[in-house]
C-alpha cells in the first residue's frame, strides 16, 4: 500500500482514477495528477491525429477494436496511460483504448449546445457585444489557438474569431491554452 499520498496520486492515476472518484476524499495538497508513461497531466485534451483510428477495450492490439474513429482533428479526452496506450474518452462520454502516435497534442473542440437547434457565435472579439463572424451548429470541430479563461480564440472553415469556452468541448472550464 503506497505510504504517501504522493505516491497514491500516482496510483489512482495510472488507473485513471482521482482521490474523489476512489472515495478517499480530497488531498491536503492539490497536485495535478500525471501519466505513468509521460508524465504529462491526466486528464488532458488531445485530438485524433488519423482518418483512421481502432478504439480498443483495452490497452493492446489483441484487444477487440470497440469502434473506429473516421475522422481526423476530434478533440479527445486522455484519462489514462499504460505504456504506449492511451484511454480516451469522447464528448459523447465513451472510452477506449488507443495507441499513443494515433493522438496529437493539437488542441481542437467541438460546439456544445444547450438544445439542438441551438447556434453558437463566432465573435470578431472576446466580447459577446462584438461583431458576430458566424454562428454554428452543435458538433462542429474546429482549431483551439488560444483560451484566457472565458473566451477562445478559434480557426473554422476559414474563419478566425472567439467563441466563448464554456461553448466548446474540449477544453476545460477557465483553462488558459498558449
Amino acid at each position: 500500500m503506497p505510504q504517501s499520498k504522493m505516491q497514491m496520486r500516482h496510483v489512482l492515476g495510472a488507473l485513471g482514477l482521482t482521490f474523489a472518484a476512489a472515495g478517499l476524499g480530497a488531498p491536503s495538497v492539490q497536485a495535478q495528477a500525471v501519466g505513468t508513461a509521460t508524465g504529462l497531466p491526466v486528464p488532458r485534451f488531445v485530438s485524433v491525429k488519423a482518418d483512421k483510428v481502432n478504439v480498443h477495450i483495452g490497452p493492446a492490439k489483441n484487444y477487440e477494436v470497440k469502434w473506429i474513429y473516421q475522422r481526423a482533428g476530434l478533440p479527445v479526452e486522455i484519462v489514462a496511460e499504460f505504456e504506449n496506450w492511451r484511454r480516451i474518452r469522447d464528448s459523447d462520454g465513451t472510452d477506449g483504448w488507443v495507441y499513443h502516435s494515433l493522438l496529437s497534442g493539437r488542441r481542437t473542440g467541438i460546439v456544445i449546445t444547450r438544445s439542438k437547434d441551438d447556434l453558437v457565435a463566432i465573435h470578431n472579439q472576446a466580447d459577446a457585444k462584438s461583431s458576430i463572424k458566424a454562428k454554428l451548429q452543435p458538433g462542429v470541430t474546429m482549431s483551439v489557438k488560444r483560451c484566457g479563461g472565458q473566451w477562445c480564440r478559434v480557426v473554422v472553415q476559414g474563419v478566425d474569431g472567439y467563441i466563448a469556452q464554456a461553448r466548446l468541448w474540449g477544453v476545460y472550464p477557465n483553462e488558459k491554452v498558449d
